[in-house]
């Protein structure tokens, strides 16, 4: 029998099988609010037989979005637009919905990606001030980020909590806090981007402490029974940086704190990384976390084919694997890695009559 069609649980939520859609900016959004475009994109990867859908970073509030096109969570404009895209999903797809919350401090403000993706000044009609844990831009010769207050720590840990409630009201199924790929949280986590001398910043205690006060408040404000989990970049690839030592103190203490899952992945902090890119090349983060704290983990980085998928799960190697470009480019991917793999899937009764005469029990 297949691992990687073997159910899962995260927390008291049972997934059907180990494979997840990974979070995907779409830049798509109208100020902050979900478009057609979420619709179709989202209802499509709903109907792809995956374990769990988790729709792209969320902004908490309007400048923690990446760029103008971001999506968001802040206010009721952005809830209600999410509600109607989530109505048109969950009509015809049983699969359940996770959310990615984001705040993305210092790499905020930017072009779209067709576009360049170049950061934005405050003063461009698409652009706005960014903030950070301390004043260094991600790139010389962007704009320099104001460093955040208490008051402002106090304010972004606020909307995220906001968020979550608005979350929950949607019936979202899984918050997953993004603290990955340079983004604010990770931009606290690391000692390349937080040069602060208070309770954020210095040691690495003071240094995971936002990050844990947001998932602590995040986890009293989402219903209990329904999961919490986190992404992480497990290292910086930059001498001196967030390093795999350190994402395991953290994951010990979101452990603690009883966070659900982790889900790893690695980069995006720092312009000098070096990262040695290939199939798995992100694995043994997933691997050491997994073996030394006992969370639930999630594997993800160029994993490509449902036998490598399988030997990851099958080894021991992680929990369940996320697919992000490779599903955008193959969205029936969980079908055809169920047929590669000899197990069933499920597919809505609208396509039951397209499985292939040599595979008669692929379709449950």
């Amino acid at each position: 029998m297949s691992k990687l069609f073997s159910s899962l649980a995260l927390g008291q939520l049972n997934l059907q099988n180990r494979i997840i859609v990974a979070p995907m900016c779409q830049y798509s959004a109208d100020n902050g609010k979900a478009t057609d475009w979420h619709t179709i994109h989202l209802g499509n990867l709903a109907l792809s037989g995956a374990g769990l859908l988790i729709i792209e970073a969320t902004a908490v509030t309007p400048e923690g979005r990446i760029s103008y096109g971001d999506l968001g969570l802040w206010d009721n404009e952005t809830e209600e637009a999410l509600a109607k895209t989530l109505r048109a999903i969950r009509a015809h797809s049983p699969m359940p919905i996770g959310l990615q919350l984001a705040h993305a401090g210092r790499k905020a403000s930017t072009a779209k990606p067709w576009d360049g993706g170049a950061a934005l000044s405050p003063d461009d009609e698409n652009g706005w001030q960014v903030v950070a844990p301390s004043a260094i831009p991600f790139i010389e010769g962007n704009p320099t980020p104001e460093s955040l207050t208490i008051e402002g720590i106090e304010d972004i840990k606020q909307a995220f909590v906001d968020a979550a409630r608005r979350a929950a009201r949607l019936g979202i199924d899984v918050i997953e806090l993004h603290g990955a790929h340079g983004y604010l949280v990770h931009q606290f986590l690391s000692p390349l981007s937080n040069q602060r001398d208070d309770q954020y910043g210095g040691s690495l205690e003071n240094r995971m402490r936002f990050g844990l006060e947001i998932f602590d408040a995040v986890r009293d404000a989402f219903p209990s029974e329904k999961p919490v989990g986190f992404r992480i970049s497990a290292s910086d690839w930059v001498e001196g940086g967030w390093d795999l030592e350190q994402s395991l103190a953290f994951a010990r203490e979101l452990k603690k704190r009883g966070c659900d899952f982790i889900h790893v992945s690695s980069g995006g902090l720092h312009p000098d990384q070096k990262i040695p890119v290939g199939p798995n090349y992100q694995v043994p983060f997933a691997e050491r976390i997994k073996a030394e704290t006992g969370l639930t983990t999630i594997a993800v980085g160029l994993i490509t084919e449902p036998e490598q998928a399988e030997a990851i799960i099958g080894t021991g190697q992680a929990d369940a694997v996320a697919l992000a470009r490779g599903i955008l480019y193959d969205p029936r991917w969980p079908w055809h890695a169920a047929a590669k793999l000899g197990a069933t899937i499920t597919a809505a009764n609208q396509y039951l009559r397209c499985q292939p005469h040599t595979l008669k029990e692929l379709f449950k």
